[in-house]
């Protein structure tokens, strides 16, 4: 059951991975960065994380396969931007595919219009991607984009004080089951501190990536640790597994006075 818990199989992916994903986000130098790459397969990454483009480039040379890194346009309403952007990740990290090229905030940093779609169908179709996804808020229309899109992945917004993806997303993945990537765990760090009126401790990080991990829907969640520290108690923390049904209606609990 563990070890269910700690790694997945996933299709869409066609990899089995450590269900933590690392991101660069929060400036992780470059040695934590190669520690990290030790443990955790999934790889949310970008040109600006230069500690963790330097490790990333020198775990792909080593061993590509183990890997599934997830890249994107800063900015996605043009084909020819979408295309440049996904070619000059290649370029970057020195490789020849990326596992996962993605468009960011589907609605305000991207268009999903037919020409954007055709890009990414192109780039899937050349192999220099081998699936095509969206970050994206609007919960309906993930669930829609679920259902019926070209889109392998979702990466959506999911924690404690915003758990609608359970209403709106999860029960539209059946169909044709999409992987599902979850960020913001900690809902920018406002479960880390208990609201004014709650009875009851904060959250750790940890707790937070518990919580997201035990639904069976959520295929990775995406860690931002800043130093080596918090990647080492953001791992230890998963090894415990999924949340007690205490545990998970005081996150519930957490998560309503956070979001009231």
């Amino acid at each position: 059951m563990q070890g269910d818990f700690l790694a997945r199989e996933v299709p869409r992916l066609g990899k089995r991975l450590h269900r933590l994903g690392l991101s660069g986000s929060f400036g992780l130098d470059e040695r934590a960065a190669r520690e990290a790459l030790e443990r955790m397969q999934y790889v949310f990454w970008s040109p600006r994380m230069k500690g963790l483009t330097a490790a990333l480039r020198e775990a792909l040379r080593r061993d590509r396969e183990r890997y599934a890194v997830s890249a994107g346009p800063l900015l996605g309403y043009f084909p020819g931007a979408v295309r440049r952007a996904a070619e000059g990740a290649l370029r970057t990290l020195g490789t020849d595919h990326l596992d996962v090229f993605q468009l960011y905030w589907l609605g305000k940093m991207s268009a999903f219009t037919g020409a954007v779609q055709e890009e990414l169908v192109r780039l899937r179709d050349e192999g220099k991607v081998r699936s095509v996804g969206a970050s994206i808020h609007d919960r309906p229309r993930a669930g829609r984009l679920a259902e019926d899109s070209i889109l392998d992945v979702l990466m959506i917004r999911y924690n404690a004080a915003h758990p609608g993806a359970e209403r709106e997303v999860f029960p539209h993945l059946a169909r044709r089951r999409p992987a599902v990537v979850a960020y913001t765990a900690t809902s920018w760090r406002k479960l880390l501190s208990a609201p004014r009126g709650f009875v009851g401790r904060p959250a750790t990080a940890g707790d937070c990536y518990r919580f997201c991990l035990s639904s069976q829907e959520v295929d990775v969640v995406l860690t931002g640790p800043r130093n080596a520290a918090e990647l080492r108690d953001n791992l230890a923390a998963v090894e415990k597994g999924p949340l007690t049904p205490d545990e998970m209606a005081w996150m519930r609990s957490l998560g309503q006075a956070v979001h009231g």
